[in-house]
């Protein structure tokens, strides 16, 4: 068997509040809660599942997702929709830009939590610079 990630708990000051914005943003389904986690699958079978804890224990992570060119431009439109600011690069520097990285595009943004989402159309190293 080859090693696969299988899934990830996710802090949240709220996990419902959390959970649903990402699979608003990203077109996906929110599971059913199990125990203190709401659940978010991805179609790789990788399921972030949402955790509240105090506001104050949170630590900023990322996590990117790889997404097909009209998926992109469908989290992209909801982005919008929803007025999120959203950043061409990870430090947050080009707010109301998108990249063309590695023959793709991406854009991050912030979650509730305040995490750093990214999303992007080609994995890293796919393409020359």
């Amino acid at each position: 068997m080859s090693v696969e990630l299988n899934h990830t708990i996710v802090h949240a000051r709220d996990n419902r509040e959390s959970a649903e914005f990402l699979a608003h943003i990203l077109g996906l389904e929110v599971g059913a809660e199990a125990g203190p986690f709401i659940p978010v699958d991805t179609s790789n079978a990788v399921t972030l599942d949402f955790a509240a804890i105090p506001a104050e224990s949170i630590v900023m992570q990322h996590y990117a997702f790889l997404v097909s060119d009209d998926e992109f431009d469908a989290a992209f439109g909801r982005i919008k929709e929803a007025g999120i600011t959203y950043y061409a690069d990870p430090h947050l520097k080009q707010p109301g830009e998108i990249n063309h990285h590695h023959g793709g595009r991406g854009l991050y943004f912030l979650d509730p939590a305040g995490h750093g989402m990214e999303v992007i159309t080609r994995p890293y190293g796919s393409a020359e610079e």
